[in-house]
């Protein structure tokens, strides 16, 4: 078994948890269970020409991390790095080049997981001629989506209240991003969909330019569609069935009141079948020159008091329910993996009162078993709330 400088040593803290498991209640030894069963932590992070960072190195002795100073210093980099290493890409910006320390040429990021009582190295590469590379224990990945799912991670950040405020697309890609970790089929399905979705755009431009139109063509695109849009269609409905009911009950414990809060799946597909529905808007689609059926158009309808959430809910609201979703997402990953995922809470503190910072706090470090990174603009805030909840956490001063 390999071991890494800061394990823990599982064969004491088996022993600790063994003495008093029996105590436990019954609806605790669930979370026993799965805390034996899987571990994952992020012993070390090394950072070169990564966004502020020239180079950098951080070892993570806590399950609890707390990483504290003005804005700019790179707390958010931080966590963004620590994201790169589970997806393959930043949470914050979709180009890479973007990432590069300015005036360098292209970066690199390496992480220390322990994984199961495994210790995995992970690295990021970007050279400078802009090609990516990834490993696993100094193997390249030949695709990325390969890896995609073996470190879950779950953030939250301030700019994520566009998934309740903005338009479907943001709902959309939310859902996604936690099923992509959990089924490499959806995944696939979903990125070939895209594509073909894409091309019978592009021929539809093209028949309006060109003022004649292939339906034979248009058939060999929308078989594609069906195919891979029911796989992902069927697996949203039937994941969101036992999701949404979760995101409530968060909804409630954060908010601290049961307030009449009402979330539900919306699809055309629920009408007719996707064959159907492309045929009978086929000469919409003509005329529209794109594609105005399919699964690119699902929705997560949310309302509050039978009124769309978005417009009537306070910041607090909007803020319960943005971790809500997110928690809903933990949990679910958690139990699907059989261990806890990476928390990383960016700045979230910011325009929550103390009730719901305090319910917050409560599940994610204390109710919770995962490792935990979270940011916060002041030391003496993030250090009091920790040392109130009476728990070991780290605290990094950027």
């Amino acid at each position: 078994m390999r071991k890494a400088r800061g394990t823990f040593d599982t064969c004491k803290i088996c022993c600790v948890l063994c003495v008093s498991v029996r105590h436990l209640p019954s609806s605790r030894l669930s979370d026993f269970r799965s805390y034996l069963s899987g571990l994952l932590h992020l012993h070390s992070i090394s950072l070169v020409q990564f966004k502020n960072s020239q180079q950098s190195h951080f070892d993570f002795s806590e399950r609890i991390v707390g990483i504290c100073g003005k804005n700019g210093v790179g707390k958010t980099n931080l966590l963004d790095a620590i994201y790169y290493l589970c997806f393959t890409k930043s949470y914050f910006t979709k180009s890479d080049a973007q990432n590069v320390h300015h005036g360098s040429q292209g970066f690199r990021i390496e992480g220390k997981f322990e994984l199961n009582d495994e210790v995995e190295k992970v690295v990021c590469i970007l050279r400078e001629t802009g090609k990516k590379e990834f490993y696993w224990d100094e193997e390249p990945y030949e695709k990325f989506s390969a890896h995609i799912g073996k470190l879950p991670c779950v953030i939250i950040a301030p700019d994520d209240v566009q998934i309740i405020t903005d338009g479907s697309e943001e709902r959309r890609r939310f859902i996604d991003a936690l099923l992509c970790q959990l089924d490499a089929k959806y995944l696939q399905s979903l990125m070939d969909y895209n594509k073909t979705l894409q091309q019978r755009n592009s021929l539809l431009k093209a028949f309006a330019e060109k003022k004649q139109h292939d339906h034979h063509l248009l058939d060999v695109y929308d078989e594609q569609l069906v195919r891979n849009g029911n796989y992902v269609f069927e697996t949203r409905k039937n994941f969101l069935e036992n999701l949404l009911p979760s995101v409530k009950q968060f909804y409630f414990q954060i908010a601290g009141a049961e307030e009449m809060v009402d979330i539900k799946y919306e699809s055309q597909l629920f009408s007719s079948s996707f064959e159907n529905l492309l045929k009978q808007f086929r000469e919409k689609d003509l005329m529209l020159q794109r594609s105005s059926i399919g699964i690119h158009k699902d929705d997560i309808d949310i309302s509050l008091n039978e009124q769309p959430f978005k417009t009537l809910a306070s910041q607090g609201q909007r803020k319960s329910l943005l971790f809500a979703l997110k928690l809903a997402e933990f949990e679910t990953l958690k139990n699907e993996k059989g261990f806890a995922p990476l928390l990383l809470l960016d700045d979230v503190f910011e325009k929550l009162d103390e009730s719901r910072m305090h319910n917050l706090l409560h599940w994610t470090c204390i109710q919770n078993s995962g490792q935990i990174f979270i940011t916060d603009t002041h030391g003496e805030r993030i250090r009091n709330n920790l040392q109130n909840l009476s728990v070991p956490f780290q605290l990094i001063d950027r």
